[in-house]
């Protein structure tokens, strides 16, 4: 067995995984585990010919942010990243990663850095995906995240980012898991907390029996969970309990709205951050009552029906048919269907000719998937004039994709890039959000 490869190293600066990246005989090592103006001593886990890879095996000198990690998991469970930072430095971090992207990816800088929006650090995770697997070698079921870098899933018995009433279910759900008729073919549990219900969806490759059913009933019935199962894709989820279906909501009384949703539809991971965007977003964009706006990757109206109480016509666009559906849903429930209209169309093969079709925006917002909306952006760089928005405001979970659209925007159709500041939608991991407002010159 070869000797390990030990370096001591100085850390530069984070990446976008959260790990330290340090220089050694002129080859970038990526260290995981280690803080920018840290000094280590890193053990070499993988070589490439452009990097390596090494973990800390020891602080030689620690930077005054670093903390004690308070998950036992840490370091083991790859649900965080981050724990050993402190919190406001990783969201100075995340600000500076966000500039970074912009600066270095867009060649755009913004006019003024917003402050970031931060909410609680711990028990904000309201989405959650659950990996099961039976291990007999560890003693039976696991229920957890995956290990950090690695497929296994992470022995844990608490997780402090989700709901303290969820995390507390852990070991119990072990429990029910290892009683089913195939434990082994059970492989994740899809977690959905809403205002007034938790919905834990079962993925089973395998029928369920009467005395499945049976469990599982009574473990919803002890610990005030409601259960979806899902035989085969997303669309075959289905409650348990058919009364059930529309159990999940989210307030958001800013607006005097209930949004309604299913387990699988998209909604926000964390609820605190999510309504603190909305007024932001709707405070950038300064509507105006007599507004038309456009929301384009609008979901199930998370913004649009903010939007509608505050402007004259809200045009949704989304290239989800049941989100779609479920926005119409809920503006008809909420008696804004007379300022709202919603349709399904990809967003990723759109042009000018069909931005120009649907008539004049006073104002647009923007919230896309990872892969960004650089269509949409070319479609707005290609617009006269007077053909433009006053203002677009964009969301983004992916702050690569946005300076990508930002460039477009900037650079090609000579937008201007206002403000732009991070938002800290998951405290611990190195995911970074984001929001930014443009303005035609």
């Amino acid at each position: 067995m070869s000797e390990p490869i030990l370096h001591t190293l100085e850390i530069e600066s984070l990446d976008l995984e959260g790990q330290g990246i340090a220089h050694h005989e002129g080859k970038v090592i990526f260290v995981d585990g280690g803080l920018p103006g840290e000094r280590v001593l890193a053990r070499v886990t993988r070589r490439k010919p452009s990097y390596d890879k090494a973990r800390v095996e020891r602080v030689i000198r620690a930077s005054a942010q670093r903390t004690t990690p308070p998950c036992p998991h840490f370091g083991v469970c790859g649900g965080c990243a981050m724990q050993h930072l402190e919190p406001n430095a990783q969201l100075a971090i995340k600000q500076r990663a966000l500039e970074d992207a912009l600066e270095h990816l867009g060649k755009v800088r913004p006019r003024q850095i917003l402050p970031a929006l931060q909410g609680p650090n711990w028990g904000y995770r309201h989405r959650a995906r659950l990996s099961v697997r039976l291990v007999p070698k560890k003693g039976g079921v696991l229920v957890g995240f995956r290990e950090r870098a690695s497929s296994y899933v992470a022995d844990i018995h608490q997780c402090l980012v989700l709901p303290p009433h969820v995390s507390a279910l852990l070991m119990p759900l072990r429990t029910l898991i290892e009683g089913l008729s195939r434990p082994d073919r059970i492989p994740q549990i899809e977690v959905a907390v809403g205002d007034e219900a938790t919905v834990f969806s079962l993925r089973h490759l395998e029928p369920l029996t009467d005395a499945d059913i049976d469990r599982l009933r009574a473990f919803g019935t002890r610990h005030n969970v409601v259960w979806w199962l899902q035989p085969k894709g997303p669309e075959t989820a289905h409650p348990l309990d058919p009364a059930q279906e529309d159990a999940l909501a989210y307030a958001l009384p800013a607006y005097g709205l209930r949004m309604h949703y299913r387990p699988a539809d998209f909604t926000q991971v964390n609820p605190h951050i999510n309504q603190a965007l909305i007024a932001r977003a709707l405070t950038l964009l300064d509507v105006q009552p007599q507004d038309r706006v456009a929301d384009l990757f609008c979901g199930l109206g998370n913004f649009s029906l903010p939007l509608a109480t505050r402007a004259r016509a809200v045009v949704g666009i989304e290239g989800s048919r049941t989100l779609v559906a479920r926005a119409h849903e809920d503006a008809a429930r909420q008696g804004l269907a007379d300022k709202t209209s919603f349709t399904e169309l990809n967003l990723f093969e759109v042009d000018a000719d069909w931005l120009r079709g649907l008539g004049h925006f006073d104002r647009m917002l923007i919230d896309p998937p990872r892969e960004g909306a650089l269509a949409v952006a070319q479609a707005l760089a290609t617009l006269a004039p007077e053909e433009r928005p006053r203002r677009v405001v964009y969301v983004s979970c992916n702050p690569a994709t946005l300076a990508r659209d930002a460039g477009v925007l900037c650079n090609v159709g000579g937008w201007v890039l206002r403000a732009a500041g991070a938002v800290n939608m998951f405290p611990h991991t190195a995911h970074v959000e984001s929001i930014a407002v443009f303005e035609p010159q």
